[in-house]
């Protein structure tokens, strides 16, 4: 037994870790958290400090048992699990667990998974921060006291069910608050003169800009007419037509000369992007691969944790992925001059110093960048499966465009003026990039959205005061358009200029608010509100308005940054929340909310009182407002058109049982069910698969085929309520199971990312 026992959170680091240190250290794996808050119960003692109750949940025991043999029988204990509060604190926790003090366990830290890397860790220990863990255990039990304060009158005043958090509610308010932005939206009409010129062989466009020098807006075809009518004595053979989005386009076609008045070429430089932080990195990859940010970090973790390279060689690709910092180290510069002059040129490359522009960022951390910069992408293509190739060249290519020198651009800006109206101007503009520079490796996309197309190829040279003639002029209609629903990569963008929330929390967040109803995806994209979002929203705005408001959410970080440096304590922050804002906003709710009565606005059909949307454990539907006395009940219209979907998929089709049945959609007490014509005289029935369950069968069907090697008993796909497994075509009969194996997954899994993606 190794003398030295080092502990990592995860099970998918400690191979690595251990070729770094082996014989003279045991790598194991705690399996992140060790104990926590049970469920069902507060567990924080209110009245004596705010003192958390922790308990080893049962599915760690074993664990637990494990690492106490090992701690027992070695000399030394490390704690080598991430480097920020979370993973401190599970360090803590371990300690406690294993019955070990804090102050003599050696604390090793390191943001990236290298062989140098982990041994200058280790040459300099440190111990367990308490402020670090203070923080963080401030933040579990302020999220507890929300959760299990809040929720429970959500559940009386609305229904039952409901949720209420610290920043994840406030990120649904983000989501309502756009929502309403564009239920309020009223299109503006506006209109754009244009007019084709030639010079030489040369055809480029020019757009009306000011009259008198003051800015033209056009806002209406008349408008468009008045301009038209100072160019031409005659304004009849006007053609209007439809363009290709619906909008009117006016033409016409006459002779008319324009003088160049004025010309002015500059150039303009384009600074590189600074590296990847955690939030930068998930906006970049949602824009450019259309990942979920939850998919980004989940992908960035392999990344990190490390990949075997060939030759025992296994080592962590990527630093640690979970940073607000925009630093690089003196190694990571140094790697990425080199490369530069390797792959371009020496006067390619200028070495750069960022600083993030995020309050309380940790500067001491690096920003998100390859172990190695001279493992290319292309070097690891055999070694990457396709979605971890994208995001780790993304990180390649930002991190050398971040050290190289600027790009210029030459903007040339044309003034003109027609000759019959030359109070009249008419702007071109056109950039041309003279020295590529960073941008021949990176260019960063953006969310905004343009219908604008370039119609100027290149612009000729052309001396002031000379004449050029037109073929045609063309004034086209558009229209506002409204604010843009969320993306996840805007949310992400707007939480942190918010500073609500944390790097390591906007993917929990989304996936949340996603997973419990608040929020819908449209187009596989937007985000969008459901229905309850509106009314939880409006009732924490209303009874709990402190806790929703953007600048309060910010400060209460500011107060776990403080405790994390020994500038406020744990017990006086919380104290401060809890008697000052959640306490009297709790005792005004109960008093003074009443029941949130979500009206249909529609009369009962039997009895002609309001028909109200009601909930049950089948879900929503629609009910009389008299009921018990009326028992009138009713479908939303959205179940009504996923039923008639469901019908048009499956009805009409033979029943497996007998062919001369066809196959029906049934609503059951929980979700809709298909069953025999006959049913219930005949009991086939068969539960409605998802798309995930489909492509998984077909995969079963089509590609593997799995034995039981004791038996040689073909295994099938079978389903739990938990999740599906494989087992004998005889099970339970038949004891034979076993769990799909991570390949199908994996495969299932990506073919879903490429149909989402495409």
């Amino acid at each position: 037994m190794a003398k030295n026992l080092v502990i990592v959170e995860s099970p998918a680091k400690w191979k690595t870790i251990e070729k770094f240190l082996w014989p003279d250290y045991k790598v194991v794996a705690s399996m992140w958290h060790i104990r926590d808050l049970p469920d069902k119960e507060l567990w924080v003692d209110i009245d004596n400090g705010f003192i958390p109750k922790y308990e080893v949940s049962n599915d760690k025991k074993k664990t637990v048992d494990s690492l106490k043999k090992l701690a027992s029988s070695s000399s030394e204990i490390w704690i080598a699990t991430d480097e920020d509060r979370e993973w401190e604190a599970i360090g803590w926790h371990l300690c406690h667990t294993l019955n070990v003090d804090p102050k003599n366990t050696k604390r090793i830290v390191f943001h990236e998974i290298t062989k140098k890397a982990i041994t200058d860790a280790v040459k300099n220990p440190r111990t367990i921060d308490m402020g670090l863990v203070d923080a963080q255990q401030a933040r579990r039990v302020l999220d507890r006291l929300v959760w299990y304060k809040v929720s429970p009158v959500l559940w009386k005043k609305i229904r039952k069910g409901l949720s209420a958090w610290r920043v994840q509610s406030v990120a649904v308010k983000l989501i309502v608050e756009k929502e309403r932005e564009i239920q309020k939206f009223k299109a503006e009409e506006s209109w754009k003169i244009t007019i084709e010129l030639t010079y030489g062989n040369s055809k480029f466009k020019t757009t009306l800009n000011k009259i008198s020098w003051k800015v033209k807006k056009l806002n209406s075809k008349e408008d468009v007419e008045k301009i038209i009518s100072t160019l031409f004595d005659d304004i009849n053979d006007i053609k209007s037509e439809k363009n290709k989005k619906w909008f009117d386009v006016l033409t016409k076609k006459w002779s008319l000369e324009f003088k160049l008045v004025n010309s002015d070429k500059k150039d303009s430089k384009r600074s590189p992007w600074a590296p990847f932080t955690t939030s930068t990195l998930q906006q970049e990859a949602a824009r450019k691969f259309n990942f979920w940010v939850k998919q980004t970090m989940m992908i960035a973790q392999k990344l990190y944790e490390g990949m075997d390279l060939g030759n025992w060689e296994r080592q962590g690709l990527i630093t640690y992925m979970r940073t607000d910092s925009v630093n690089l180290s003196d190694q990571a510069k140094n790697q990425s001059k080199d490369m530069i002059e390797k792959l371009f040129w020496a006067n390619y490359h200028k070495s750069r110093n960022y600083k993030t522009k995020s309050a309380g960022a940790q500067e001491a951390h690096e920003a998100i960048r390859p172990t190695d910069l001279s493992r290319t992408p292309e070097s690891l293509s055999w070694v990457l499966d396709p979605t971890q190739l994208k995001l780790y060249t993304l990180i390649w290519k930002r991190t050398l465009a971040s050290q190289m020198e600027e790009a210029i651009v030459e903007v040339t800006t044309f003034n003109f003026s027609p000759i019959k109206s030359p109070n009249q101007e008419w702007i071109t503009k056109w950039e041309v990039i003279k020295f590529d520079w960073f941008m021949k490796l990176y260019i960063e996309w953006t969310d905004d959205e343009s219908d604008e197309e370039e119609d100027n190829a290149t612009l000729p040279d052309i001396k002031v005061w000379e004449l050029l003639t037109w073929d045609n002029l063309q004034g086209t209609q558009s229209f506002s358009r409204p604010p843009a629903r969320y993306t996840e990569a805007s949310l992400v963008k707007k939480l942190e200029s918010e500073w609500i929330g944390r790097p390591s929390t906007y993917a929990p967040t989304i996936s949340t608010i996603i997973d419990r109803g608040y929020i819908e995806k449209i187009d596989k994209k937007y985000l969008s509100p459901t229905e309850v979002a509106f009314t939880v929203t409006d009732f924490l705005e209303k009874y709990f308005n402190q806790m929703m408001e953007y600048k309060f959410t910010s400060k209460v970080e500011e107060d776990f940054d403080k405790i994390a440096t020994w500038d406020e304590t744990y017990e006086n922050m919380l104290s401060n929340f809890w008697l000052n804002t959640l306490k009297k906003d709790l005792e005004i709710a109960w008093e003074q909310a009443e029941k949130v009565i979500e009206k249909v606005w529609k009369p009962c059909p039997k009895c002609w009182k309001d028909l109200i949307y009601r909930h049950s454990k089948a879900g929503k539907f629609i009910g009389c407002s008299g009921y018990p006395e009326c028992d009138f009940i009713d479908q939303p219209e959205e179940q009504k058109n996923e039923l008639e979907a469901l019908r048009a998929k499956y009805e009409w089709k033979p029943c497996p049982d007998w062919i001369e049945w066809t196959i029906v959609v049934k609503t059951g007490k929980f979700w809709p069910f298909l069953a025999s014509s006959e049913y219930p005289k005949v009991k086939w029935i068969w539960q409605i698969k998802t798309e995930k369950d489909e492509l998984l069968e077909k995969l079963l069907t089509e590609k593997w085929m799995f034995i039981d090697e004791e038996t040689g008993e073909e295994l099938v796909l079978r389903n739990s309520k938990r999740w599906p497994f494989l087992a004998a075509k005889n099970y339970p009969a038949v004891k034979i199971a076993k769990n799909i194996p991570k390949d199908v997954w994996d495969e299932v899994n990506k073919r879903l990312n490429n149909e989402w993606n495409n």
